[in-house]
């Protein structure tokens, strides 16, 4: 589909293959790809394009399968503009494109403890999108603000209340983009939040398929809540469990697998389509329904067109 772009500082790249930009290396082209030269011209760009055509912001792909027919729309991706940190006492704020990890290590440098974010895959402004979290920790224990982009180019400042943070899900309106965040977290002694990164990036190592294409989980913990201090948070029903117990540890279809090392891993062996993974992940949640009575639901997000529509 093409459409009547406005001019922009930034970059357009027309019927781009989002494989290219995604975790799974997976997907179809989106219709065109944008690549704001900063906050002023996003705002610019998104005053001026026409409000029928649908965008979809796009951090690093670390937690996406777009679909084998592609996507249509005008997928927005920040860059180099958009990935500064500034440390100020406890507060940090960070550009959406900054790493998580990025983020954690320039933190515990200056003595603020956001180490949760140091084994999150993926940028900040996914981290805010979906609240990211480990090891109990949640970005929504930390949040302070964000400032975002309205579809009419309206720059905007959220707070929590405004984004209703809930288990990995936000209530950020549709075709709002995010552009910073900022968190203020707990005071530490910067060699030990290095020792305790250091500690759980072992432990991932250990338990995870970090060298395989993966997405990171694949679906949430049937028992999650977001971390707001309630009395009923709890996460001992874990999605890995649900999906060993109705036998998909390893589970194939094409070129998806469910990895044997953590079964709530979808992993790309190398030849999959967006279909298989898609397909597969559908399959697992059939059976563990079958098995247990228990519906997971996705972690991982899937946006597009499947090939033929």
């Amino acid at each position: 589909m093409t459409y009547d772009l406005p001019e922009t500082r930034g970059r357009l790249t027309p019927q781009k293959p989002l494989s290219e930009l995604t975790w799974l290396r997976v997907g179809g082209p989106a219709d065109v790809l944008y690549q704001p030269a900063d906050v002023a011209d996003l705002q610019e760009f998104l005053r001026k394009l026409d409000p029928g055509v649908p965008v979809f912001p796009m951090g690093v792909g670390s937690n996406l399968i777009v679909r084998d027919g592609g996507l249509r729309a005008v997928v927005i991706r920040m860059g180099r503009g958009f990935n500064d940190i500034c440390i100020d006492g406890t507060r940090v704020t960070a550009g959406v494109a900054a790493l998580d990890a990025h983020v954690a290590r320039k933190a515990a440098e200056a003595g603020v403890d956001l180490t949760f974010l140091r084994t999150i895959p993926g940028a900040i402004g996914g981290a805010v999108r979906m609240n990211a979290g480990c090891y109990g920790s949640y970005v929504a224990d930390v949040f302070v603000e964000a400032k975002a982009v309205t579809r009419a180019g309206k720059l905007v400042t959220l707070t929590a209340e405004d984004l209703g943070f809930a288990y990995r899900q936000t209530d950020l309106p549709e075709g709002w983009v995010i552009v910073e965040a900022t968190f203020e977290g707990p005071e530490g002694e910067p060699d030990a939040l290095a020792q305790r990164m250091a500690d759980q990036l072992a432990k991932r190592d250990a338990t995870q398929p970090t060298k395989d294409r993966t997405a990171g989980s694949t679906f949430r913990n049937p028992a999650g809540f977001s971390s707001t201090g309630r009395a009923d948070d709890s996460h001992e029903l874990k999605a890995w469990k649900v999906i060993d117990d109705a036998g998909m540890r390893g589970a194939k279809r094409g070129g998806a697998q469910m990895s044997e090392m953590h079964s709530n891993f979808l992993v790309n062996t190398g030849d999959a389509t967006a279909a298989d993974l898609e397909g597969l992940g559908e399959e697992v949640r059939k059976k563990v329904f079958q098995h247990s009575g228990i519906e997971l639901h996705w972690e991982i997000m899937r946006v597009g067109e499947p090939i033929g529509e």
